[in-house]
């Protein structure tokens, strides 16, 4: 696996929908919390992308997730939510920019990690009507990251998807359906 480094602008997002007659926003038992985090080139451009399941969006969690996904020294933009700050404990630097009531498009410091967002979104609703969010949405945005880190690598992405599939051998059919 890889970690991101340099510019990164992160991102709390959550995966699912309101379920017919249960609560709607954040607290629906629907929705499954990940973090979305794009790194950039010194131009300004995305490069790479990492979005995981987190159990929260708490200091805790994100300081978990941040030692595992994130490089020590690169330079995480957050837009000021509170446990954000968690990144600093796995040797981030970390930019809190209070978003309060403004629009994505109104926010150039996260148009990259906003753009890559709506493009999941859009390629989840276009491929897949319903799914389990809790249990496979851990390989759907797995699939997505893979895609879109490879995407200037093209014609080797079918030869590293071989390679892959090699490397990690037989598991039985209980695992496959995890």
């Amino acid at each position: 696996t890889y970690a991101l480094s340099g510019d990164v602008q992160v991102d709390d997002v959550y995966l699912g929908g309101e379920l017919t007659g249960g609560k709607a926003g954040r607290g629906s038992e629907n929705k499954v919390p990940f973090v979305a985090a794009v790194s950039l080139t010194p131009e300004g451009h995305p490069l790479y992308t990492k979005m995981a399941p987190v159990p929260g969006f708490t200091i805790q969690a994100i300081a978990s997730w941040a030692a595992s996904d994130l490089t020590p020294g690169c330079q995480v933009t957050s837009d000021g939510l509170a446990c954000f700050a968690g990144v600093t404990q796995a040797g981030c630097q970390h930019t809190a920019i209070v978003v309060g009531s403004r629009k994505p498009k109104d926010l150039p410091e996260f148009s990259w990690v906003n753009t890559v967002l709506g493009n999941l979104k859009t390629s989840f609703g276009g491929a897949y009507h319903a799914f389990d969010f809790a249990k496979y949405g851990t390989r759907y945005l797995a699939a997505f990251a893979y895609r879109f880190n490879r995407r200037f690598h093209l014609d080797r992405i079918h030869n590293r998807l071989l390679v892959a599939a090699v490397a990690i051998g037989p598991r039985p059919e209980r695992w496959l359906r995890q």
